[in-house]
């Protein structure tokens, strides 16, 4: 007889461990994204708040997605299955930015893509190193779109990120697509990373004015 104090095993295997994991650490996320969308809406955040928390979260999932692929047949199939009701997540994930970027009449289309491409490649970037990747073959194209569209902004080149990520990628290319960083220079990487990122947001910050001359000229 079936004890009701028993626990019920979602899984037998540690593949089914791990697609349950993965599994749920999606729907963990278009939940976030879900919340998010409705308290932009409300007016409960600002954008400043909200921009740099949605594209985190759509690159996320996008990662996510990739992880899973063999286990759904869509999101919508994966929302139906898991009973998700999450209109606003499932609308933004398919527009793939943030309404900010989508309704922008600010900055103007083309510089408010580019702000919005920049952030989801460092938090691309850096979520691969986080998920332990670690073969020249697997950093190298991402690392080369982030230095790429980072290097698009006027001062850019006077950004100590950017240098620090140049020198990652001369690293990267003296090596064989299969050798892979060490633990110490992957930790050093995601700290220089997290670094430029920290410094690209910064010059994001404040006002429209404030906005046009970190793209004219660098900060200090």
């Amino acid at each position: 007889m079936l004890s009701l104090d028993e626990e019920v095993r979602l899984y037998t295997t540690n593949a089914e461990r791990e697609r349950c994991s993965l599994q749920a650490t999606l729907f963990g996320i278009i939940v976030a994204l879900d919340f998010l969308e409705r308290a932009y809406v409300r007016d409960s955040i600002t954008a400043a708040e909200y921009s740099p928390a949605c594209t985190r979260l759509l690159s996320q999932y996008m990662t996510m997605l990739k992880l899973v692929k063999d286990s759904i047949l869509s999101i919508e199939e994966f929302m139906t299955r898991f009973r998700l009701d999450t209109p606003a997540a499932l609308h933004r994930i398919k527009v793939g930015v943030p309404a900010t970027v989508e309704h922008s009449s600010e900055a103007g289309p083309e510089t408010g893509k580019w702000i919005a491409e920049t952030t989801q490649n460092f938090i691309t970037f850096m979520d691969a190193l986080k998920l332990r990747l670690r073969a020249k073959d697997q950093l190298h194209p991402i690392l080369q779109e982030l230095v790429t569209g980072y290097a698009r902004f006027k001062g850019s080149k006077e950004w100590e990120g950017r240098s620090r990520m140049v020198g990652w990628l001369i690293t990267l290319n003296g090596m064989k697509a299969s050798e892979e960083l060490t633990e110490e220079q992957s930790r050093q990487l995601l700290f220089d990373v997290d670094y430029a990122y920290a410094e690209f947001f910064r010059s994001l910050s404040g006002d429209k004015n404030d906005r046009d001359d970190a793209f004219r000229a660098p900060s200090h």
